[in-house]
């Protein structure tokens, strides 16, 4: 039997600030020409780069593969539930073929058949079929818990993540501010996704943005970026307002002496105290249970008109680094994601 060669990007070493080619290799790793029991060989035709992956948490020596999704197609099998030609979606890192046991993943948020999407790329399983939709569907309804008429501010708007909340906000009735970190990013919020209040955080003032644009305060906040962005919107807050905390990229890029400790951002306590301001973390894979049921609700969403995803397309699967590099430098509009 012809040995297999498969690819896979390592971080050689560990990140210093913002991201560079120097921290990445590409490395080839002989697979075993036969499958146990259980078994599939996938080969990867899409792959996925997220923000969360700069994290040390997610890259450790003793597991130096870049950590992801794919979508990707059985070649191989001895598992009688994925024969030859199905499509999955397998949380496997960048790596373009893989030998594994579907079993042994936590189902369905890390290894799922892929659903039928009607007609619609199979790339949005990445995006806005996938942990970025379902994180931008589950931070509205299930935290949030968005109202009719409510004000809601989402930062890093322009993203994989921020661009399905703001739509699934229009669509609950909300008024939705949304801040981006460039123009051409606001224009598209504005012209594509008809989000009327869409700002640069870079040029517009936050606190005078929401000082005219929302005088009474803001009720949700679907908070992606932390930091000093934060501490100046919490200022804004209603009492009894709700803040979704998804992510703090704003933070992603310290290097390793400076996580050594805590980053030191202003806290506006009072703000807590006196409003009852409400503030929760979350993770989307919290939601295991209703995981494929948040994708059918996103894709009919799709097929109704009612959101349009966006994407950034790197060819190659040798353009993962800087695909990935992208996605800090702002780059993309939408998910980010890599064709091989």
């Amino acid at each position: 039997m012809e040995e297999i060669i498969a690819k896979k990007w390592i971080r050689q070493r560990e990140f210093q600030g913002m991201p560079c080619l120097e921290d990445f290799e590409l490395v080839n790793e002989t697979l075993s020409e036969s499958l146990k029991d259980g078994e599939i060989l996938i080969e990867a035709e899409w792959l996925s780069v997220d923000p969360f992956m700069r994290g040390n948490l997610f890259n450790s020596p003793d597991s130096p593969i870049m950590p992801g999704s794919q979508v990707a197609s059985v070649k191989r099998s001895k598992h009688q539930d994925y024969p030859v030609g199905t499509k999955v979606v397998a949380y496997v890192g960048w790596r373009d073929r893989t030998i594994c046991n579907p079993d042994t993943f936590p189902q369905p948020v890390f290894f799922h058949k892929l659903p039928d999407f009607k007609g619609l790329s199979d790339s949005y399983a990445l995006g806005a079929l996938g942990l970025p939709g379902n994180t931008a569907l589950f931070g509205i309804e299930k935290v949030l818990k968005v109202k009719q008429g409510g004000i809601l501010l989402v930062n890093s708007a322009g993203g994989a993540v921020g661009s399905i909340a703001c739509q699934i906000g229009l669509l609950k009735g909300c008024e939705v501010i949304a801040f981006t970190g460039s123009q051409e990013k606001t224009s598209w919020l504005k012209q594509a996704l008809n989000v009327k209040l869409a700002f640069n955080y870079n040029s517009d003032d936050i606190g005078e943005t929401l000082t005219e644009h929302a005088p009474n305060g803001i009720d949700y906040y679907f908070d992606n970026v932390g930091g000093d962005f934060s501490y100046k919107v919490l200022k804004h807050m209603k009492p009894h307002g709700k803040v979704a905390l998804c992510g703090a990229i704003s933070t992603y890029n310290q290097s390793s002496s400076e996580k050594t400790e805590p980053l030191l951002i202003p806290f506006d306590y009072w703000t807590f105290i006196y409003n009852h301001v409400i503030m929760e973390g979350f993770r989307a894979s919290e939601y295991e249970s209703e995981w494929l049921d948040g994708i059918t609700t996103l894709r009919d969403l799709i097929l109704d008109g009612k959101i349009l995803p966006n994407e950034t397309i790197a060819k190659g699967f040798e353009a993962m680094p800087e695909a990935f590099i992208n996605i800090f430098k702002g780059g993309n509009i939408g998910k980010q994601i890599v064709k091989v």
